[in-house]
């Protein structure tokens, strides 16, 4: 359920709608003005903070996915 949501914040933020859960944000076109877009999607739409620098050592929805699932609290 997760990783559904993630992918469908990643498939708004990036205006794409094919791409893995294992895809860097950055190589899919993503910059840091639209990781601050999907931050705020993220509080949004999950109801937890992700702090700037986990979604930049995490640049996958699995990545970001892992992170949600080992402490931060939804």
């Amino acid at each position: 359920m997760i990783t559904e949501q993630m992918h469908d914040i990643w498939a708004e933020v990036l205006g794409l709608d094919d791409f893995s859960d294992d895809d860097d944000f950055f190589m899919l076109g993503g910059h840091s003005l639209l990781m601050v877009r999907m931050q705020a999607l993220i509080k949004q739409r999950l109801d937890v903070e992700v702090p700037m620098d986990e979604l930049f050592e995490r640049p996958t929805v699995a990545g970001v996915c892992a992170y949600l699932q080992s402490g931060a609290s939804l």
